[in-house]
């Protein structure tokens, strides 16, 4: 475990803030492509995707210029639902001039074409056309744990895992149960997969299973989010992240929150299964059980679902 922090735990974070936030009050006066909605041939997903009351943002954290993983967060203001979809690091995506290399990993793609590389990379792979981003680094993660007092977490299994050579070194010690974590344990939990102690015991599904877990943490902490003077909140943690939203809006954003709770929020992974290609492990994306899952968040009827 040699990587300073997973991204994914980073994407989460700032979603939880973002939606605690209101999202609602920034969609209110977001406006839909016109055009596509009265295109004919455009297909159910495109209108669906620019109808007017819907926003989706792409999360990022970064590990240094790395993006280990990937989500997209699309809400919907007229039911006030959130929906969550974790794109897998290791996602293979075409790319020219490459192969079944490691290049072909999503989590490259930040290091060489930057944000809009990764949104075209999104738009391929599910269809969404993403309006807003929000990368997020160590320092950001730190503040936001603290900013929120702490995440309730139930820790499935007692977790210990040393790395002396990582930068800084690692020792991950974290009992079993219900427990409160802040800010380094916080990483740890969220940067937990397997251990190399004997006696001790790691997530079945490797990464999926961590994603799991990362899941739930970010559940919680948008139920605390909710709790809280959100406008502070934002405020300590912006100087941190790296966005397209201004901190006025984000402010403004934890204005609208009434009416909008945790238990709005679902959460996916992308579809698709692990395969070795050419010695190196990638996660396929099952592209029909994707569409399936784009038209069963953006409520497309059941007729347009494909075989």
């Amino acid at each position: 475990m040699k990587h300073f922090f997973k991204v994914f735990f980073t994407s989460l974070l700032c979603f939880s803030i973002l939606i605690a936030g209101g999202m609602y009050l920034y969609i209110v006066g977001f406006h839909g492509n016109v055009e596509a909605l009265e295109d004919p041939n455009a297909t159910p997903l495109e209108k669906a995707i620019n109808k007017k009351g819907r926003i989706n943002v792409l999360l990022l954290g970064l590990e240094h210029e790395r993006s280990d993983t990937i989500m997209v967060a699309t809400y919907d203001t007229k039911e006030k639902k959130a929906d969550i979809i974790s794109i897998p690091r290791d996602t293979y995506v075409e790319r020219d001039g490459f192969v079944n290399s490691a290049n072909n990993k999503i989590n490259t793609i930040y290091t060489v074409k930057g944000i809009e590389g990764i949104k075209d990379m999104v738009r391929s792979l599910t269809g969404i056309t993403v309006d807003k981003y929000v990368t997020i680094d160590y320092d950001g993660v730190r503040a936001a744990v603290d900013a929120v007092g702490g995440v309730d977490v139930n820790v499935p299994f007692h977790m210990r895992y040393t790395d002396p050579y990582s930068d800084p070194p690692l020792d991950i010690n974290i009992p079993e149960g219900e427990q409160t974590i802040y800010g380094d344990q916080a990483m740890e939990f969220l940067r937990f997969r397997k251990t190399n102690y004997p006696g001790y015991t790691g997530y079945a599904e490797g990464d999926l299973g961590r994603i799991q877990a990362q899941q739930d943490f970010v559940k919680s902490a948008i139920k605390k989010s909710l709790s809280l003077k959100l406008p502070k909140v934002i405020s300590s943690i912006y100087p941190h992240v790296d966005t397209d939203f201004s901190l006025t809006e984000l402010t403004s954003l934890a204005v609208g929150s009434i009416g909008f709770s945790s238990d709005n929020v679902d959460f996916h992974t992308l579809p698709g299964d692990t395969q070795t290609l050419n010695r190196l492990s990638f996660y396929i994306a099952n592209d029909v059980e994707v569409m399936n899952l784009i038209y069963e968040i953006y409520d497309i009827s059941e007729e347009n679902k494909i075989e």
